[in-house]
């Protein structure tokens, strides 16, 4: 690992200005974001590397919070996350296009800078940006992660009061292991 990864920082920012969530519309009943740096030596990276990097470096206690979470969330009738050896069956295909789904994350939208993943289920919608920007360093993109949250009843109001405090952790967490997985590809 390069030393730019031992240093890496991640930050609590703003919803990038020229995010498609931040451009289509306001008014989220929740919204966070997180950025880091991304050493990109080649100009290679792009929004198909990073949605696959998203779904393939999770910490392994995320995995293991997400498989407890599936457990308890199924008796209430609330989309899971799925099989992740079936996960890595559609990562093989994965092309990032609008349409296409992994587990609960469905792609909702692709730019040149950007893809939208999220779900709309019957508690709440959530959507997750994930957003490269080229900084002003020429080998140095700034990856940020954005999630929004609407709420569509009372439930979904109750689950992510509980869902929260995890989420503060998990989300600046894969940020992290995304650009690591990323920057591996740099040495």
């Amino acid at each position: 690992m390069n030393d730019y990864c031992i240093e890496m920082k991640i930050r609590k920012t703003t919803l990038p200005e020229k995010s498609i969530l931040n451009v289509s519309r306001t008014g989220y009943n929740y919204v966070d974001s997180f950025e880091g740096d991304l050493n990109d030596n080649d100009y290679k990276f792009n929004p198909v590397d990073i949605g696959k990097a998203f779904f393939t470096s999770s910490p392994k206690w995320v995995e293991k919070l997400m498989t407890l979470r599936d457990k308890v969330v199924s008796i209430f009738g609330l989309k899971i996350s799925g099989d992740i050896a079936d996960r890595k069956r559609q990562l093989d295909n994965f092309k990032c296009e609008p349409g296409e789904q992994i587990g609960p994350f469905k792609v909702f939208a692709k730019t040149e800078s950007e893809v939208i993943l999220g779900e709309d289920d019957k508690h709440l919608n959530f959507r997750i940006s994930l957003f490269l920007n080229q900084k002003k360093e020429h080998n140095i993109k700034n990856l940020t992660i954005s999630t929004t949250v609407d709420f569509n009843n009372w439930f979904g109001r109750l689950y992510f009061l509980i869902i929260r405090p995890f989420h503060k952790l998990i989300v600046p967490a894969m940020l992290k292991a995304v650009i690591i997985e990323l920057e591996k590809r740099n040495e």
